[in-house]
């Protein structure tokens, strides 16, 4: 029956009538069991496969979400880490923009 869905193509049914417990048929000509042992091979390796790939898609998400919480508790300032904000300029760079003001507010009036 699982020689007779491959020979077809038809691996739904041949997986319904046991395709990946299945071992080799003592009554099958070589070649039959050849091929019925091939796509079992085939379908185990594939289901591996998605198993795999279903857990590192799993891994991923979880690192993620870590990810992005870690950067939620590191982006709320702590009561002990606000600090007063700065100046937008530097003390020498404040004050010669401050005299560069007085002269242009002076010469203004001449």
């Amino acid at each position: 029956m699982i020689a007779a869905a491959l020979a077809v193509d038809d691996l739904d049914r041949a997986i319904e009538a046991g395709l990946l417990m299945c071992e080799r048929c003592p009554g099958c000509e070589p070649a039959c069991r050849a091929s019925v042992v091939s796509a079992r091979d085939a379908r185990r390796g594939a289901l591996a496969a998605r198993e795999r790939f279903r857990a590192r898609d799993a891994r991923l998400h979880r690192r993620a979400e870590e990810r992005a919480a870690r950067r939620t508790i590191a982006t709320r300032p702590s009561e002990a880490t606000v600090e007063a904000p700065r100046p937008a300029l530097p003390p020498a760079a404040a004050a010669a923009l401050a005299r560069a003001k007085a002269r242009a507010i002076a010469a203004k009036k001449q």
